[in-house]
């Protein structure tokens, strides 16, 4: 495995250091943690596209009420 050097700030390694599970943890684990976590994080441009015309539908009264929803589908809240 190859290795390098990267130059960070104190209190960014003291922030890595508060994210180890274990101390023999390594930071190279820590990383990429993190930036697995991130990818699941992004939406995509579908969903982004959803979300708008969920929003629009909000600001123009096209949604009904859970108690409505409920009422329709025989559901008991």
């Amino acid at each position: 495995m190859s290795k390098t050097t990267i130059q960070i700030k104190k209190d960014t390694l003291n922030k890595l250091k508060h994210l180890k599970s274990h101390s023999r943890q390594s930071y190279d684990e820590v990383i990429n943690i993190i930036v697995d976590e991130s990818y699941d994080e992004i939406l995509s441009e579908k969903e982004i596209t959803e979300i708008k015309n969920a929003l629009d539908n909000v600001k123009k009264g096209k949604v009904k009420s859970i108690e409505k929803v409920a009422e329709e589908l025989g559901v008991k809240l």
